[in-house]
């Protein structure tokens, strides 16, 4: 078996080149120039996913509450969106990820919506016509002849 050549000329065990590093007093930036609140990679990383994901919670709690006070009031948005139980949480969170992650889930997750939409609508524009069947016929114009 033939012995592979080595292009590099650097001997084996010393590094190739020694990479430029940063002075050992200097705080790592990010890219605005802002110092970063670590020096590991790693833990920056997660300050910075736990900020989004918690700012990323209250606009969408903000959102919800404001879609929903504009129709039903203020109360039932607090106990609507305060209230949402371990079970509703993790369903909305399992589709919202199957949304994201392919276009069949996008697809098959507002698929559901619509069909969801379309069922509420139909529900609502039978419960009308239900009510107005059961309502008396509107009584006749009285005329001021006796």
């Amino acid at each position: 078996m033939a012995a592979a050549r080595r292009t590099g000329k650097a001997k084996r065990g010393t590094p190739a080149a020694p990479a430029a590093e940063a002075p050992a007093t200097a705080k790592p930036t990010g890219p605005a120039g802002l110092p970063l609140p670590s020096p590991s990679v790693g833990t920056n990383l997660v300050i910075a996913d736990i900020v989004l994901r918690a700012a990323g919670g209250l606009l969408r709690d903000r959102l919800e509450k404001g879609l929903i006070v504009k129709s039903h009031g203020q109360d039932k948005a607090d106990k609507l969106v305060g209230n949402r139980g371990l079970a509703s949480s993790l369903a909305l969170y399992g589709a919202s990820r199957l949304a994201r992650r392919s276009p069949l889930g996008l697809a098959v997750i507002a698929g559901g919506l619509a069909a969801k939409v379309f069922y509420d609508r139909g529900r609502r524009l039978d419960k009308k016509r239900r009510a107005a069947k059961a309502a008396p016929p509107p009584a006749p114009p009285t005329t001021g002849e006796s």
